[in-house]
């Protein structure tokens, strides 16, 4: 079971990272795009990390001692 905790962790750390790097593109791009953009992928970013520690959280609980 900890294989798949690690998988799912490290998916989401990827999501996290690549929705992170996307935004960083955005905003030294500027202009209109960054407009349309910024504020959805900042979105994304918060909702992948919620869900990056709530897999996190799941692992620790389901470990047990």
């Amino acid at each position: 079971m900890s294989n798949l905790f690690f998988i799912l962790m490290a998916i989401a750390l990827l999501a996290v990272l690549s929705s992170l790097a996307m935004g960083l593109f955005v905003m030294v791009k500027g202009g209109e795009t960054s407009k349309k953009y910024s504020n959805k992928l900042m979105q994304a970013r918060i909702t992948l990390q919620g869900l990056a520690l709530l897999i996190f959280a799941l692992a620790l609980l389901t470990q047990g001692n």
